[in-house]
């Protein structure tokens, strides 16, 4: 027991260097800036249909309002309400973009861990198989294959963005796991019998969880502007309500020209900083991971906390020796 904190040793040992080193990752500003405005998003996603002023669909004759407090992000050329669209479509994007980066990730840790430790024939099948997939463009399949698909749900999108997005991280995945399947911990599990898919999840896997994390956000950014651009171009179903939808009738119908600002303006503002959130958080794992960049930013933090007036002491003033800037008087001879 600690007397000082009345904490047990037990407890005191957990919130020491080891649970502050579980903790570096939210204590960073990127990562804490990120998370904040990815939480106010999912908040908009969950309750966003709920809270909606107008229904999205609603006409009415307040053409091109501009925004006022009846509407406070205006009125498109049929008179409905733009808060109303973007509120709405928040829901469509974020399930896209996180059901493309979940699936994506599933199948980048399979094929690429599975790979990088097997070895042998399976990693010649498995990296043959990435790299088709690698070079296949992604975004003109995405077209056509929405294209032929008659009902293109959120479902149906997210999983085409999946299938053409999950090969560059498992090329990733297997080159970090090349580097890890020799270590002595690995090698000691392996000599104590442990079977290959435990030593996988338990010794393999969590080395490579920020690698993982990465992916996943990435893949997330890769998915939501794939998803905006499908809807922006028209290939996506245009009714139903997402911040590509706005865009692609707000282009349709000249917005820019006719000066309406406030109908494409909230819809970009909301990819920007949602994109912006999104490399946050992508920032602060690098971070975590590379120690090189953990060492740069605590070395500037010293730097800027030792900055200031040092005093120093005048030499040859005629005091005693053993003084610290001083000197005796053998010293002066």
């Amino acid at each position: 027991m600690d007397k000082r904190r009345g904490l047990p040793a037990a407890q005191e040992a957990e919130s020491g260097p080891a649970g502050r080193a579980r903790l570096r990752f939210l204590r960073g500003g990127k990562t804490r800036t990120g998370l904040l405005i990815l939480a106010f998003f999912a908040l908009i996603a969950v309750i966003g249909p709920w809270i909606a002023p107008y229904d999205p669909d609603a006409m009415s004759d307040q053409l091109l309002q501009p925004p006022s407090a009846d509407h406070w992000f205006g009125t498109t050329h049929t008179g409905q309400d733009v808060l109303s669209q973007i509120l709405v479509g928040t829901r469509g994007v974020l399930l896209v973009g996180f059901i493309a980066g979940f699936l994506a990730t599933v199948l980048s840790v399979l094929i690429g861990v599975s790979a990088g430790f097997l070895g042998g024939a399976a990693d010649e099948i498995l990296s043959m198989f990435s790299n088709v997939f690698l070079v296949i463009p992604g975004l003109p399949l995405i077209i056509i294959i929405a294209s032929f698909v008659e009902n293109t749900t959120d479902l149906v999108i997210a999983s085409v963005i999946a299938l053409t997005s999950w090969a560059w991280g498992s090329r990733v995945l297997r080159a970090q796991t090349l580097s890890l399947r020799r270590r002595d911990y690995v090698e000691a599990a392996r000599a104590t019998g442990e079977s290959t898919w435990r030593i996988i999840i338990f010794e393999v896997m969590p080395n490579l969880t920020a690698v993982i994390a990465s992916g996943f956000v990435g893949t997330v950014i890769f998915a939501i502007l794939s998803e905006i651009t499908l809807a922006f171009i028209g290939v996506a179903d245009i009714s139903h309500w997402n911040w590509g939808t706005v865009l692609f009738w707000a282009q349709s119908n000249q917005a820019l020209a006719q000066g309406a600002w406030w109908w494409f303006v909230p819809a970009g503002l909301c990819i920007a900083l949602l994109g912006t959130a999104l490399a946050l958080i992508n920032f602060g794992i690098d971070e975590f991971v590379n120690p090189r960049l953990r060492t740069a930013s605590g070395a500037s933090r010293k730097v800027r906390m030792r900055v200031g007036f040092t005093p120093v002491a005048r030499t040859g003033t005629p005091t005693q020796s053993g003084v610290p800037g001083t000197r005796s008087k053998e010293q002066s001879e």
